[in-house]
């Protein structure tokens, strides 16, 4: 069974006005013994909390909640709270995070750097080698934009909604390099095209490789980091089993000696774009067309395309349900519009406080 990790972005809020807050440096004073778990972030209105590598989805599942929870009682030491919001929904100045790498990246990249207050959810799948893991990434790049959609929780930014289920996937491209990985063919080519993006100067480090998914640089693992964090921790949850179902689908296919997509990166641009602007209530693209088609025919063939795959872990029974629901409920973006229309901006920071710590 491959493990699976997650990384969660939380907006740190005001316990009381629901405004942002820039405390992250007096909250993580606190987490003396969580130090690799709960840690700071590009701004100081936000934490990312980190799960050890898990092998089922209930050991997965405690381990977000339990992140969240203690993430909220080191907030409450600042009075704040943490909210599971990709972008904050109220007006705000971002306040940059001491420290030398972060400093370098505002100098660096200026307003770009100074806006970017956004919240993703980067899922970790192990692999055996960075053969694998290429293999994995030349195969998995056409199936992203569906985990966009489903995740999207982001319509809300400063005051306002932008007409996106997934505006943080917006600001968040003004980075070089973000968006759909290419082809890579082997380690060399992965490694080469890394090379040729460090050498032109214009990044810090291979940390600033921000594309869709990448091999970590940290971890024998795949890093998927299209997503937006998502407000409940069982969607967490569902993406995650999906990652590691396309993982798993993709080695196989590898080893089986099926050529990756030949997919072209504008058109995987396009579809990532659609799925921001659109998430589950309007046509996505098609994955094997690349034509419009509902969400719901899109992440459907997504479950079906890795259901050999979910079924031999146990997980297809868990994925079909939360998709289904997501599909008929709706996702993030629309649980915020729902509590915006009933209260304006604060009232939608408010109702994902009380999703986070649920």
């Amino acid at each position: 069974m491959r493990t699976i990790g997650v990384e969660e972005e939380l907006l740190l809020v005001d316990a009381e006005s629901a405004r942002p807050r820039a405390v992250a440096a007096a909250v993580l004073a606190g987490a003396d013994g969580e130090k690799d778990e709960v840690v700071a972030e590009l701004q100081q209105q936000q934490l990312e909390t980190n799960t050890t590598p898990c092998a089922t989805l209930p050991e997965l599942r405690a381990e977000i909640r339990n992140w969240r929870r203690r993430a909220g009682d080191l907030a409450a030491t600042e009075g704040a709270e943490v909210a599971a919001l990709a972008t904050s929904p109220l007006p705000v100045a971002p306040e940059l995070t001491p420290g030398g790498r972060y400093r370098r990246i505002a100098e660096a990249f200026g307003l770009t750097a100074q806006e970017q207050l956004t919240c993703g959810c980067h899922i970790h799948v192990q692999v055996e080698s960075d053969e694998e893991g290429v293999a994995v990434l030349d195969r998995i790049r056409v199936r992203l934009a569906p985990l966009l959609a489903l995740s999207a929780n982001s319509p809300l930014w400063q005051g306002w909604d932008t007409g996106y289920a997934s505006y943080r996937y917006q600001v968040f491209g003004r980075w070089p390099t973000t968006g759909p990985p290419p082809a890579f063919g082997s380690p060399d080519g992965y490694r080469h095209t890394v090379n040729r993006l460090l050498a032109t100067g214009t990044l810090l480090d291979q940390g600033m490789v921000y594309f869709d998914a990448r091999l970590s640089a940290r971890y024998p693992t795949v890093e998927v980091r299209i997503n937006d964090v998502c407000q409940d921790a069982d969607d967490a949850v569902l993406l995650a089993a999906l990652v590691r179902g396309l993982v798993e689908t993709a080695s196989r296919a590898w080893q089986d000696g099926e050529p990756a997509p030949r997919t072209e990166p504008d058109l995987l641009r396009l579809a990532a774009w659609r799925a921001s602007r659109s998430g589950l209530t309007g046509a996505l693209l098609h994955p094997e067309t690349q034509r419009p088609a509902a969400a719901r025919e899109v992440v459907e063939d997504l479950v079906d395309h890795v259901a050999d795959a979910l079924r031999d872990a146990g997980d297809l029974a868990l994925v079909r349900a939360g998709v289904e629901r997501l599909l008929t409920d709706g996702n993030g973006a629309a649980r915020q519009r729902t509590a915006y229309a009933r209260g304006g901006p604060t009232e939608a920071v408010r109702d994902a406080v009380t999703r986070t710590r649920a």
